[in-house]
């Protein structure tokens, strides 16, 4: 083979290949004049691919006999388990290794270095060790799917066909990541989930055991989302934000909340829209297509027709 550039036009070709990637050589030369804090140095960051591989061996480990390999029988559960963790753990330190490497202050950090290899190993033991409780929550998101839809025949049913519960799977493992101090695995994480499931969950959002999302198709939870316990939620609802808090310099701040909170036993049907940080009290019901910027008492019954309704002063 030849040394000569593969880039170079073929002859007769209809494209202007040299003329395309020169263009594209001085946008990518403008970019890292403007944000030298972000030069790279190759292909450092984190994998969407690899991620998905890792998450993907998770669920078989998390749920061994109902997404794990056909062919796995109960008695090789612990082995099975066992490997597939020492696998998928040591992919994804190389992942947050990589995380770490490519956030560091200057951005000149060697993964190589001893001292982001030590946080790494600690932070991908720390992941590990929330995997039994990450069961449990599942397991009550299981639960309340079955026990929440009539249509539900198992809580097999529920497991392999749920796109809520697919997203939930995903988003506990986001969440671990996220608060574990690695956010860009976490987002990678929860917007694999995003694009099968239409249902957008930011890794931030604080979520109790037993959330029921009922069909799901274009659900979104915000960042700093606080939702309780045994809350169902119907497709299209948004919990978003109604503004965005800004500092001195007029540049959003990063993190503040601005999102609702959802007590227990909240229920909010299809294409409700709650924004800002107000609080729907325990056992609340939100009507379909409702839309709230005010916070409700504990057992209130939100319909279009009240929705609007503000106390002089509330917010």
């Amino acid at each position: 083979m030849s040394g000569e550039s593969e880039s170079s036009s073929r002859p007769g070709a209809p494209w202007p290949l040299d003329e395309v990637v020169a263009g594209l050589r001085a946008a990518r030369q403008a970019w890292r004049e403007q944000h030298r804090d972000h030069e790279p140095r190759g292909r450092e960051l984190p994998s969407p691919e690899a991620l998905d591989d890792i998450i993907q061996g998770l669920r078989g480990a998390l749920f061994p006999l109902r997404l794990g390999p056909p062919s796995l029988r109960p008695e090789a559960e612990d082995y099975y388990i066992g490997h597939t963790l020492d696998t998928q753990l040591q992919a994804l330190r190389q992942q947050i290794l990589l995380e770490l490497g490519a956030t560091a202050p200057t951005r000149a950090a060697d993964p190589a270095e001893p001292g982001l290899a030590s946080r790494a190993d600690a932070l991908t033991a720390a992941f590990a060790r929330t995997l039994p409780e990450v069961r449990r929550l599942l397991d009550a998101d299981v639960l309340a799917s079955f026990e929440g839809d009539p249509a539900a025949r198992s809580v097999d049913e529920v497991l392999l066909c749920y796109p809520g519960i697919a997203a939930m799977i995903h988003h506990r493992l986001a969440h671990r990541l996220y608060t574990l101090g690695v956010p860009m695995l976490a987002r990678i994480v929860a917007e694999l989930a995003h694009g099968r499931t239409g249902i957008d969950i930011h890794p931030g959002a604080r979520i109790g055991a037993g959330l029921f999302i009922d069909h799901g198709t274009g659900v979104v939870i915000g960042e700093t989302a606080v939702i309780g316990e045994r809350v169902r939620i119907y497709q299209a609802v948004t919990l978003g934000a109604r503004s965005f808090p800004t500092d001195e310099q007029g540049q959003i701040r990063k993190g503040a909340p601005r999102h609702p909170v959802v007590e227990d036993d909240v229920v909010i049907y299809a294409g409700a829209t709650i924004l800002g940080r107000i609080t729907l009290g325990r056992g609340s019901v939100i009507g379909g297509n409702v839309w709230l910027t005010r916070s409700v008492p504990p057992g209130s019954h939100i319909s279009q027709a009240n929705s609007q309704s503000q106390a002089p002063g509330e917010v």
